[in-house]
């Protein structure tokens, strides 16, 4: 007979492509990935997938495997999430997703009250990039900055995050003042990467300042801010982040940059169950409260480095 936890372990294989990747979702190590494929193909006795140099490629016998075990782990999910909607207990795992920077200066503070209040949840907090999905219950709740590809979940905008331009008064002095007129010359660019969630924040600075080399990609915000804070260039920083950073000056621009939504989402079949529902209201009403240090509505001439200045 087939074991589930194999087809589980060859699902997440066959989507990630690498045992490292397949590995860190699951929480194993990658020899408990790779035992579990040789199990399957062992009880099957058919190659399930080929290893090539772009990573592990199913082959046709594993497709027809992965439509069936999709199948089955869709099934097996709903019954999860329609049972777990029935909990009433404020007790239990609750798992929220988010980026790094809101993980560790808005909500991980917070969390504390929240116990206090409700000692018997538990909350996982999952710093990640990608957007984990919420469908096949890698976490319950999730907090972003854009909108989800991800079908039949409940979406609501809890606040939003200004954005500024910043540098060190050193590599300002190193470089020359900024001309955006003539597109930044001789300017470094410190950006985020395709695939996170501050590329409108990127795809400014970098039409801002069109002559400038970018010479740091990150998916990192924290990343972005200490290397920016060490004089490393130009960046696009969250101003709760970089107004704090007292190595940083925020610098006067023509446009200001985007602001970014912060949205809370959660699986349409999970809204009611009651521990989740007291954490969303949680973190909603703890977003809520920083609104003005998230959006400052004003800006103090002397924390702001004027063009030429």
């Amino acid at each position: 007979m087939l074991d589930w936890d194999d087809l589980r372990f060859f699902l997440a294989l066959a989507r990630h492509g690498t045992l490292s990747s397949a590995a860190k979702v699951l929480h194993v190590s990658q020899s408990t990935v790779g035992r579990r494929l040789n199990s399957l193909e062992a009880t099957l006795a058919v190659r399930l997938l080929n290893r090539t140099p772009d990573g592990y490629v199913p082959t046709l016998a594993g497709e027809e495997v992965r439509r069936k075990a999709e199948s089955l782990e869709a099934e097996a999910l709903a019954l999860e999430r329609d049972v777990t909607g029935r909990d009433t207990r404020l007790r239990g795992l609750v798992r929220v997703t988010c980026a790094e920077t809101i993980a560790a200066h808005l909500l991980a503070p917070t969390f504390a009250s929240l116990h206090a209040q409700h000692p018997d949840i538990m909350i996982e907090l999952i710093p990640n990039p990608r957007e984990l999905s919420l469908a096949m219950r890698e976490a319950d709740i999730s907090v972003r900055m854009r909108q989800p590809e991800q079908h039949d979940l409940v979406v609501r905008r809890i606040g939003g995050i200004a954005f500024g331009l910043y540098a060190t008064a050193g590599y300002i002095r190193e470089r020359g003042e900024l001309n955006f007129e003539d597109g930044c010359p001789d300017h470094h660019l410190i950006t985020q990467m395709e695939d996170s969630q501050e590329m409108t924040q990127s795809a400014w600075l970098t039409e801002m300042a069109p002559m400038s080399r970018v010479v740091l990609q990150t998916s990192s915000h924290e990343a972005a801010v200490l290397a920016a804070a060490s004089g490393g260039g130009l960046a696009c920083l969250a101003r709760f982040r970089g107004d704090e950073e007292a190595r940083l000056t925020r610098i006067e621009v023509p446009t200001e940059p985007p602001s970014a939504d912060i949205l809370l989402l959660v699986h349409k079949d999970n809204r009611d169950t009651p521990r989740i529902r007291t954490v969303l209201t949680h973190i909603t009403e703890s977003i809520q409260a920083l609104g003005h240090a998230l959006q400052p509505s004003g800006t103090n001439e002397e924390d702001v480095r004027g063009v030429g200045a």
